[in-house]
């Protein structure tokens, strides 16, 4: 879950009252959950990511972190005193998007293209739009967007992960071994290339972003959102389940083209954006029925993209393209007021 920043209550009009009043639907509720509680157990949640990042990757997931909360933080800092703002940083979104941004990076990205990804991500993504609770698209996406149309050679160069079995690296001479992500691999739609097992897939012993190899440690993260009720089913298995079939349909209809249902699953950063990116509070339809539309249509879009796009993988044009239908979705599937229905 991107909960980069906690929904106020809010929502769509329902009705109107005597002299055209505007009446939202609720919540309209006070909660003793706040948004640095929020923030704080999806940081917890994304730590069994980042030890998986270190073994694989090493030092090059403590750097891109690094570099990413300097951006961050020091970004959401200078427009907090430009505009004559509270301190916000103690609410720790920012602290979330630095590392949903991080962990959406190749592991050998330069720093100043990693520094410009983190200005971008809280300047256009949410400080232009007002701060807290009031950006259209998740931050830590718009960040990725920008950085894949800057840098899109750096964007698409990947390493093969440090515990990676093989032959001996003259480490003295290169400072590390490129690779080519799973989707990379099927993109070409040659029946006869080699895949990684699936086994491989879900430890994350594969090239790709710092966050999103190791499945099982984002399911750990996961199981902990869902535990403490951060997040809810309804986008993630949306999602999951809207690429799952999506993709077994193309399997079956072409199973040497396109590859199998699982595969999917561990390749890429579908489990990292359904659970950790589409999920994002602001971001996301408020009705139940709206979410699980949301997610699918994520799910759909990213497939879309896999099977058919140029571009191997499709999370973050999906969850973008979703955050922008999310208002629409919210007027057509209205939440249901208490003791009655939502009237248009």
């Amino acid at each position: 879950m991107s909960v980069d920043t906690a929904k106020e209550p809010q929502g769509d009009v329902v009705s109107s009252g005597p002299g055209g009043l505007e009446v939202q639907p609720a919540p309209h509720l006070t909660d003793p959950i706040t948004t640095r509680r929020l923030m704080l157990d999806v940081i917890i949640a994304l730590i069994p990511a980042f030890l998986a990042s270190l073994v694989f990757f090493q030092w090059n997931s403590l750097r891109v972190l690094a570099l990413c909360l300097i951006g961050c933080l020091a970004t959401e800092y200078l427009f907090n005193r430009v505009r004559n703002k509270p301190n916000s940083l103690s609410d720790l979104s920012a602290v979330v998007t630095a590392i949903i941004l991080a962990f959406s990076l190749p592991p050998t990205l330069p720093w100043f293209a990693v520094l410009m990804g983190a200005i971008v991500a809280i300047a256009l993504g949410k400080m232009f739009f007002g701060g807290l609770g009031q950006n259209i698209f998740n931050p830590a996406m718009v960040g990725r967007a920008f950085l894949m149309v800057t840098f899109a050679s750096l964007m698409t160069t990947w390493v093969a992960p440090a515990a990676e079995p093989g032959p001996p690296v003259p480490t003295d001479r290169v400072e590390a071994v490129t690779a080519a992500t799973p989707l990379a691999q099927i993109k070409p739609g040659d029946p006869e290339r080699p895949l990684p097992e699936t086994w491989r897939l879900f430890v994350g012993r594969t090239a790709g972003s710092l966050g999103e190899t190791s499945v099982i440690a984002l399911l750990i993260g996961a199981a902990y959102l869902l535990i403490r009720r951060t997040i809810d089913w309804t986008i993630p298995f949306g999602m999951l389940g809207a690429a799952l079939a999506f993709a077994a349909i193309a399997y079956l209809a072409a199973p040497g083209k396109f590859a199998n249902p699982m595969f999917h699953l561990g390749a890429g950063s579908l489990v990292f954006g359904a659970f950790l990116i589409a999920t994002d509070l602001v971001t996301s339809p408020l009705s139940k029925s709206g979410r699980v539309v949301f997610g699918a249509g994520c799910g759909v879009l990213t497939m879309v993209i896999r099977q058919f796009g140029t571009y191997p993988e499709g999370v973050m044009f999906s969850i973008l393209m979703m955050n922008a239908l999310a208002p629409l979705i919210g007027r057509w599937m209205r939440p249901t007021p208490l003791g009655g229905k939502a009237r248009g």
